[in-house]
């Protein structure tokens, strides 16, 4: 499958670190349009004023988890087809579980590679919403 290397993609994560991380990783595979928010809420917002191809969020942030974005995503009309992969670290099973109830389309546990990462979206934009594998990979 050949990546859209010009979606615009949301990075969601409280650590400007990891945000930058996750940047960097995109930027070698090739995209351009990366956007990011410090969390949910400041994503919530960012989501409606620009249609976003892919949204990679961490789980753990306050005051809106990751989780807590995705829920608002999968209610919401208009964004409830956009792609969410789940970036933690932690590989807890009941919160890939969780994640996978509430319509996430894969899930990466930190650390990960930049094959890793690529992989996934490859995964979560093939469209099929809530019908991936989810695999949880160190």
């Amino acid at each position: 499958m050949s990546l859209d290397l010009s979606m615009p993609i949301l990075v969601v994560d409280d650590a400007q670190t990891m945000v930058r991380i996750i940047r960097n990783l995109l930027k070698q595979l090739g995209f351009e349009e990366i956007d990011d928010a410090s969390d949910g809420t400041t994503a919530l917002a960012r989501l409606k004023n620009r249609k976003y191809g892919l949204v990679i969020s961490d789980w753990n942030m306050q005051p809106m988890t990751g989780y807590e974005l995705l829920q608002h995503i999968r209610a919401d009309e208009i964004l409830r087809s956009t792609p969410f992969l789940m970036v933690t670290a932690e590989s807890k099973i009941e919160n890939v579980l969780a994640a996978k109830r509430a319509g996430v389309n894969n899930y990466i546990v930190k650390p990960f590679t930049s094959v890793t990462l690529k992989a996934k979206i490859e995964s979560v934009c093939s469209g099929n919403i809530g019908n991936d594998t989810i695999t949880v990979v160190r």
